[in-house]
């Protein structure tokens, strides 16, 4: 693996106490695995009102690709897998979701006492789907400094080894942010995994499979023929972080403050003031 052009002296910072949410054996297993998960975090009733509102945003997503774009937009494939961004700016429930205690207390843990909802967007890979996803580090996909943010996993259906659930390379995260090659399934980090001691993350509907931007991950295929496997993914990063463009030897730095999209979970520590949460 080859360490991304502007991954220069990463120094992967250890998570340290006092803890909200996760207890000391869980921060050593981020520490040095890169990755936690937890059970019936969010009950079936919660779940299925948000994939109620989901699921048409997602529908309409792919008829449109399908309609101008011939069924494939980068990493979208209609009838395939489907990856929905920014869904928290036209589903409510998506919204509440991501300023729930839950994330609050596990953000605060895992980055800090000032964090930013990042990024959000459903992926639903569709049954019969036989490609897997390939290797990759979130952090591969747009540079975030700091690299180390954090992304949320949250399973709408049952998610297993048969319907394509997380699998991760623990260890490798603490190296920082490697070098991605674009093919047709998506970015790859050029991890040979033969040998290699990955761990498959299954997960219940309710559940979150949590790990760094950095982790080496990918998801097998959907070899099942009724179980569609639905993830919302939720990223947070540190107030400040930045994603870094460059093109033509300039460097560009971009705030990730968008207020309708990137707007504050922690500030100080606490919940934002009224009217800090973002746009409605």
């Amino acid at each position: 693996m080859i360490k991304h052009e502007l991954n220069q002296g990463f120094d992967w910072k250890n998570r340290e106490g006092p803890f909200r949410l996760i207890s000391d054996e869980q921060a050593q297993q981020y520490n040095e695995s890169g990755f936690l998960v937890f059970e019936d975090v969010f009950d079936a009733d919660t779940i299925e009102r948000l994939t109620e509102e989901l699921d048409p945003i997602e529908q309409k997503l792919e008829e449109l690709i399908d309609e101008h774009f011939g069924g494939r937009m980068f990493i979208t494939r209609t009838g395939e897998i489907t990856f929905t961004p920014h869904v928290v700016t036209r589903s409510p429930k998506a919204k509440e979701l991501t300023q729930a205690q839950f994330f609050r207390d596990l953000v605060h843990d895992l980055l800090g006492d000032d964090v930013r909802l990042y990024w959000d967007q459903t992926v639903y890979k569709k049954p019969g789907t036989v490609d897997l996803f390939p290797w990759h580090q979130d952090n591969g996909y747009t540079y975030v400094d700091p690299q180390q943010y954090l992304t949320c996993w949250v399973a709408l259906t049952d998610a297993d080894e048969e319907n394509g659930c997380p699998v991760v390379l623990p260890g490798y995260h603490r190296e920082g942010t490697w070098a991605h090659e674009r093919t047709e399934l998506g970015l790859d980090c050029g991890v040979d995994a033969t040998g290699l001691d990955t761990i498959a993350a299954p997960v219940r509907a309710g559940g979150v499979v949590v790990f760094s931007s950095l982790t080496p991950h990918k998801t097998g295929p959907n070899t099942t023929k009724d179980r569609p496997r639905k993830a919302y993914v939720v990223q947070f990063a540190p107030d400040g972080a930045h994603v870094i463009t460059t093109e033509g030897g300039k460097t560009e730095r971009t705030r990730c403050d968008a207020p309708e999209r990137q707007y504050p979970i922690l500030v100080g520590g606490a919940p934002p003031p009224p009217g800090d949460e973002g746009a409605a």
